[in-house]
């Protein structure tokens, strides 16, 4: 069974840091683009960060300089490092990976972490 799980979630206060990992685990030939989505409560899931499998890399305007997307090919896992954490950027965290499994490729989406900013 093919699936993506995050973790790293968690709770900081404003100006602290976290990572979020993201791991593809089942029978999967290769990995395309993958990226991490946010949805806060009441908005709808946004962009935050992707990288293709070469490693280029596009961020939203709201956490460039603040938010690092990386991913070990090796380890079929992705990471989001996230400095400078502000209030907004309060949200689940989601997992997004295009995955070729078997002759099929299409997007998976991991389960969700909460991340949580104080002031």
């Amino acid at each position: 069974q093919v699936q993506l799980v995050e973790s790293g979630g968690g709770s900081v206060q404003a100006g602290g840091s976290l990572r979020l990992s993201c791991a593809a685990s089942g029978s999967i030939f290769s990995i395309n683009t993958m990226g991490w989505y946010r949805q806060a409560p009441g908005k709808q899931r946004e962009l935050v960060a992707s990288i293709t499998n070469s490693g280029s890399t596009r961020y939203a305007d709201s956490v460039k300089g603040r938010f690092t997307i990386s991913r070990d090919n090796a380890k079929n896992t992705m990471y989001l490092q996230m400095n400078s954490l502000k209030p907004e950027d309060t949200a689940v965290y989601y997992c997004n990976a295009e995955l070729a499994v078997s002759l099929l490729t299409r997007a998976y989406w991991g389960q969700g972490t909460q991340v949580t900013v104080s002031s």
